[in-house]
Parts: structure tokens; C-alpha cells; sequence
């Protein structure tokens, strides 16, 4: 793909990736977040959201954290990665009225992670991830996202009980597909990953060890669409590998059996498990016939399409990070 520079190059962009996550609708009321400590290194002795900032690679990075009620220090918890779309930002991914995600961490009792990929704008809004092929400005930039995760959960690991062998990453399109990097470039790092409409573009992948991997996509997507190919703008984006052929390579990278098992079957979605993997890793592909670049059970966005109701994306994610 010929990669554009510059204004043109942006505003085409710009307009594309807010079509892909359909975040040009005003966020709704978020619960209250308290500006951290900026450095990262105070320690979190009480629940809630924080923000924070920092210097990573010569840029200004954010993240946001949540810290459930359930949360006592000295008792490691998992951590878990929430990454936007392209286009996007942190506020976007961690608003329950869109994902359902700070919920599902209260419920399940584990600190989730809202980091802000690369944006060339102060707030950090339509921010992009540099996930090998896509997207965008990081992608251009060649902006190191793997480093600066992988220095978000070694502060957390300093202010928080996190427990290091239950870390997890999930991911909305360009989220999806950094997720898919973190599992190629991090996976001493991260034990499982899950992608929504997103497939796996990186550049290289050739993980030590397993990673396990939780794929969720809608056949009619027509941004990164099911088959593969550049969806509406070729020269914003890539040509996107197709979802059946990034499944594939997860199954040969992790030493998967080839014949799946189809372990749910319901009106409009399913989903199959290739198992046993090593490492005791699983492969696990959940795809729904409507809902298009959407998350599956989230809730519809002004001007967007609602996601599929025949699976929760977020219900999905969470009982796969459960079991791995």
C-alpha cells in the first residue's frame, strides 16, 4: 500500500477512522476520574479511575485506569488492556454506555487498562495504534506502542497488586489489531488476547510461546471486511488480512489442533475453539452474520449501526481471559 503524508492525508483519515468507530457522537456522562500522580509511581491503595501521563519515545502518552470496588492491596488482581479503535481515545473505550467495560471489570473483580495510542493532537483524541500495517499516523511514525504498553505494566506493577502471570489485552478494529502485535511482540507479557473487527496486520510475528487468542467479527464488517481486502479507503488503511486467515496462523503459531469445535451455536452467531494448543493456549473464532464494524452487544452509537445482539463482545471477552 502506498502510505500519504500531510494535511490531505489526515483529513481523509480523520473522516475514515471516526466512520470506523463511529465516535463523531458526543460521549455521555462518565464517572468522576482523579488526575494521578504523574509520574506513575504512587502507589493505588483505593478504588476508582485514574488518569495519567507521561513521556514515552519523545511523546506525550496517556492512559486511564480502573480500579474495581473489590480491589484489596497486597491480593494480586488480573489486568486487563482496553484498546480503541482508530480515530478514537481512551474516554471513547471506557465508556460503559459504548463497550460495557468498566462494568464488566466491577463484576469480575479485575483492574482494566485504558491506554491512548498515538495522537498528534494535546487531549490525545483521534489517536491511532501502530499495529504493523495499520494505522495511520503511529503506523507512519513508526511509533513504538508495544513499548510504551509494556511501560504502562511495569509502572502498574509498582503502584498496584497486579498478578504478572493473568495479563490481558482486547481491542475495537485498530485495538484489535494492536492486540494481535502485543500477542506477537509481548507474549511474555500478555497470557491471552482478544480482537474485535479487527484482524491480524502486523508486519512479523514470531511469538516464544503461546498466547492465547479470542477473535470476534461480524461476516457483513464493511470496514475490515470478513474475506480481507481495503474495505472503503485503501490509502488510509491496508489491504486487511481476512479473518479465516489470521485464525489460521494463530493456530499454526500456537500448535493448535487444525479441526475446530464448535462450541456455540445460536440464532445469527457462533463460535468455534481450536484446542489443544500448546502451552495450554486455545484459538477461539466467534463471528456474527450482522452488526458490520461494530461490537457485538454494545450499545448503537448516534449515526452508527448497533452491534449484533446474538453475543456480548464484552461477556465473551471476559469468560475466555477467565479461562486462560
Amino acid at each position: 500500500m502506498k502510505k500519504r503524508a500531510g494535511h490531505a492525508y489526515w483529513t481523509g483519515a480523520k473522516a475514515l477512522f471516526c466512520a470506523w468507530m463511529l465516535l463523531c457522537a458526543p460521549v455521555q456522562a462518565r464517572a468522576q476520574v482523579h488526575r494521578a500522580d504523574a509520574s506513575g509511581s504512587a502507589t493505588i491503595t483505593a478504588p476508582g479511575s485514574y488518569a495519567y501521563s507521561m513521556v514515552f519515545g519523545g511523546h506525550k502518552r496517556l492512559y486511564r485506569v480502573h480500579v474495581p470496588a473489590s480491589y484489596v492491596p497486597g491480593k494480586p488482581v488480573p489486568l486487563v488492556f482496553a484498546l480503541h479503535g482508530g480515530g478514537g481515545n481512551m474516554d471513547y473505550q471506557a465508556n460503559d454506555a459504548y463497550y460495557g467495560q468498566i462494568a464488566q471489570a466491577e463484576k469480575d473483580g479485575y483492574v482494566v487498562v485504558f491506554p491512548n495510542g498515538f495522537s498528534r493532537l494535546p487531549g490525545g483524541k483521534l489517536a491511532t495504534w501502530n499495529a504493523g500495517n495499520c494505522c495511520g499516523a503511529a503506523r507512519d511514525k513508526g511509533i513504538d506502542d508495544v513499548g510504551f504498553v509494556r511501560e504502562i505494566v511495569r509502572r502498574l506493577k509498582t503502584t498496584l497488586s497486579v498478578d504478572a502471570r493473568r495479563i490481558y489485552a482486547n481491542g475495537m478494529s485498530n485495538g484489535g489489531m494492536m492486540a494481535y502485535r502485543l500477542a506477537c511482540d509481548a507474549p511474555d507479557v500478555f497470557r491471552a488476547v482478544a480482537s474485535v473487527a479487527g484482524t491480524d496486520n502486523t508486519a512479523s510475528c514470531g511469538p516464544a510461546k503461546a498466547v492465547s487468542v479470542l477473535h470476534i467479527h461480524a461476516r457483513d464488517d464493511e470496514m475490515v471486511l470478513f474475506n480481507g481486502g481495503a474495505g472503503r479507503d485503501r490509502s488510509a488503511v491496508t489491504d486487511f488480512v481476512a479473518v479465516p486467515d489470521s485464525v489460521a496462523k494463530w493456530v499454526r503459531l500456537n500448535g493448535c489442533s487444525v479441526s475446530p469445535k464448535r462450541v456455540l451455536e445460536t440464532s445469527g452467531a457462533y463460535c468455534d475453539s481450536y484446542s489443544p494448543c500448546r502451552d495450554g493456549a486455545e484459538v477461539k473464532l466467534c463471528v456474527t452474520e450482522t452488526g458490520g464494524h461494530s461490537w457485538p452487544g454494545g450499545a448503537k452509537v448516534r449515526g452508527g449501526t448497533a452491534g449484533s445482539s446474538a453475543l456480548s463482545a464484552t461477556g465473551e471477552i471476559a469468560a475466555f481471559f477467565g479461562s486462560h
